[in-house]
């Protein structure tokens, strides 16, 4: 289906308002629909129940949090779902209970390990570019402001749960030791 609303470069956002397609509110949700789909590619990837229940339940957040940036924060009218801080703190639970298993990190490590490890790694970066598109978008719009700690600490989620993966996985985790002089 196609409706071609948007063929000059323009697209609604929950409400009346049309904006244009670049427009930092529409970069904030596309970056956040981006982080799903390669959560969604990690999810493919492992076989771990577990894994797959944690990141269809981060999806589902996901779609909320795309939900809440594209709709106008402090309208009236505007009844959508919305990124709360028990959304927040449901990260924080998930976070603690990797950090209760995993070995505590002394370095910084290189991205990589098992393919689904790897990919939460890169779902990691993609969430921090939602979060800086979510702080851009901010300054010249009034954004929920539960979507920055929100991702912050999905990023941090998903950081520990790439490392978890990859322990399950057995591959060991690549310490980075600088630059190469030689």
């Amino acid at each position: 289906m196609y409706t071609r609303q948007g063929d000059k470069g323009q697209t609604s956002l929950f409400g009346p308002r049309r904006v244009p397609k670049d427009s930092p509110r529409v970069e904030a949700y596309g970056s956040i629909d981006e982080l799903s789909c390669v959560l969604g590619v990690a999810s493919s990837l492992s076989r771990d129940r577990r894994v797959t229940a944690s990141l269809s339940e981060i999806q589902r957040m996901l779609f909320v949090a795309g939900a809440d940036a594209a709709t106008e924060y402090g309208q009236g009218d505007a009844t959508g779902p919305r990124i709360a801080a028990s959304d927040t703190r449901r990260l924080e639970e998930m976070t603690d209970a990797l950090l209760d298993v995993l070995p505590t990190l002394k370095n910084f490590i290189l991205p990589g390990g098992s393919q689904a490890g790897a990919y939460l790694q890169l779902g990691r970066s993609v969430c921090r570019r939602a979060e800086r598109r979510i702080l851009t978008a901010s300054r010249s719009e009034r954004m929920n402001p539960e979507l920055v700690p929100f991702f912050n600490r999905l990023s941090s989620y998903l950081f520990n749960l790439s490392r978890w993966v990859n322990s399950k996985a057995g591959a060991k985790e690549q310490v980075w030791k600088g630059p190469s002089r030689g």
